[in-house]
């Protein structure tokens, strides 16, 4: 039994920041890649930002310069600070894990999601 949690989300002005967290917790042996994602109304849902078990971070074009991801992985923990936000970056926002619970083999686990809202 693996769980992701997200905290973080909720309603900030253009220009403000916003820092969403996530942990992952439960049966877990390892944990791979991490990241972000988020499904605007009337959208699919996309990468916002990943980070490996070593570190390796990529970004979706549209938040370089503006997004941070970090991660834990003492913790089994990510984090991502969402600055400079704009209206088009309001959506809910999905936490990302790969894991490999005890006993099995690499599964993808998701979030329930946290709404972000940028608006004035």
């Amino acid at each position: 039994q693996v769980q992701l949690v997200e905290t973080g989300g909720g309603l900030v002005q253009p220009g403000g920041s916003l820092t969403l967290s996530c942990v992952a917790s439960g049966s877990i042996f390892s944990v791979g890649d991490m990241g972000w994602y988020r499904q605007a109304p009337g959208e699919q849902r996309v990468m916002v930002a990943t980070i490996s078990k070593g570190y390796r971070i990529n970004y979706a074009e549209s938040v370089k310069g503006r997004f941070t991801i970090s991660r834990d992985n003492a913790k089994n923990t990510i984090s991502v600070q969402m600055d400079s936000l704009k209206p088009e970056d309001t959506a809910v926002y999905y936490c990302y894990a790969y894991v490999v619970p005890r006993g099995k083999d690499w599964m993808d686990y998701w979030g329930q999601g946290t709404q972000v809202t940028v608006s004035s």
